[in-house]
């Protein structure tokens, strides 16, 4: 099962890459009516809450940059951003150096309780593989809405 899950990231994360990679930069900041934010936006929103799940359930340190959690966290929107946001090629890396660790996961790792269980609204989750599924979710979902954003772009 643990083969299963780190695949299903790995191929995940792919394709996330190759759909960024064919977005220009003036389409990762164009705002499609009815949407809240931008391709940029849900792709360092997908990179950040990766790695803040990857840091509850592995122990990991973060390496992303602190101002990804004021620009990306879930309830942010572009209206608010008073920094620069992260380049198409820097979301690039941290998909890639994301990608990279999938490979690095062990049964072990993914069967390990967490130290505290996760709260998301009305879902709680108690083990490492839990929390790193419901990120494989949560990035399938993102990657469907920058799908729908690119055809209206």
């Amino acid at each position: 099962m643990t083969q299963a899950i780190r695949n299903t990231g790995k191929v995940l994360h792919q394709l996330i890459i190759g759909q960024l990679e064919n977005v220009s930069e003036t389409q990762f900041d164009t705002q499609p009516e009815g949407f809240n934010n931008t391709v940029r936006w849900n792709a360092g929103h997908i990179i950040y809450l990766m790695d803040k799940f990857a840091t509850l359930s592995f122990d990991t340190p973060t390496d992303i940059p602190e101002q990804y959690e004021t620009l990306l966290n879930s309830g942010t929107k572009l209206s608010d951003w008073t920094t620069l946001p992260p380049s198409k090629e820097e979301l690039l890396e941290h998909l890639s150096a994301q990608l990279s660790r999938m490979s690095e996961l062990t049964p072990e790792m993914l069967d390990r309780n967490l130290q505290t269980p996760f709260e998301m609204g009305p879902f709680t989750f108690y083990t490492s593989g839990e929390l790193f599924n419901f990120a494989l979710m949560h990035e399938a979902i993102h990657l469907g809405v920058i799908s729908s954003q690119m055809k209206l772009v």
